[in-house]
């Protein structure tokens, strides 16, 4: 298993400034895009920064999770989205790897691994459902995620797990999008399933 020796301030000084900016973190979206507004962008990063170094020192420390599940307000001359996610996809994986080494610490590997392989029996039994039932569908004049693009993407990962290849690497499952439709799949079931995924694919990195 490898991990990234990325730290939050290695990953702000990867990135260039945008033009004419004096220390940006991330070039700026040009001409007509939308970017990440920079002030929660620059603020999670702060926090980000602070829990690497001392995490003791805080009352809410960043968390993988919270990485993953971090959304920003969009503006113009915003923070390149691309290049945001880009390092929040690799702060995932540095806060993931630590996270993961202080838990084999107090609790040991064997523990760690009969973790793993119990989330993957659960995330393989939800894969193992019907297409169209994998998950509770919204309300009747509610919307959700579409039922036919959700199950062709769990069935690319119900076949890497049955081949024990890894064929999508984590930022494909956080990044994928689905459209919505009527009686859709619940987003909240979707999400979640999609996070254990993103867990067991950095858990074999």
């Amino acid at each position: 298993m490898s991990a990234r020796k990325t730290s939050p301030d290695q990953v702000d000084e990867s990135f260039e400034t945008g033009e004419g900016e004096q220390h940006a973190p991330f070039p700026f979206a040009e001409g007509k895009q939308l970017g990440y507004a920079t002030e929660p962008v620059d603020a999670f990063l702060a926090r980000a920064r602070a829990t690497y170094e001392d995490p003791k020192q805080l009352d809410d420390p960043v968390t993988s999770v919270e990485v993953r599940r971090a959304a920003f307000p969009v503006k113009k001359r915003g923070y390149s989205a691309r290049h945001v996610d880009a390092a929040m996809d690799r702060l995932e994986e540095v806060f993931f790897e630590r996270e993961r080494r202080a838990r084999v610490r107090t609790e040991g590997e064997d523990a760690w691994w009969a973790e793993t392989r119990k989330l993957l029996s659960e995330v393989r039994g939800r894969l193992e459902r019907p297409r169209g039932r994998r998950f509770n569908r919204r309300g009747l004049l509610a919307t959700g995620y579409r039922r036919a693009e959700v199950d062709a993407f769990l069935d690319r990962i119900a076949a890497m797990f049955a081949h024990r290849e890894m064929t999508l690497d984590a930022s494909e499952v956080r990044d994928v999008v689905f459209h919505s439709q009527l009686r859709g799949y619940d987003e909240d079931q979707v999400d979640a399933l999609l996070d254990s995924v993103v867990e067991l694919i950095l858990s074999t990195k």
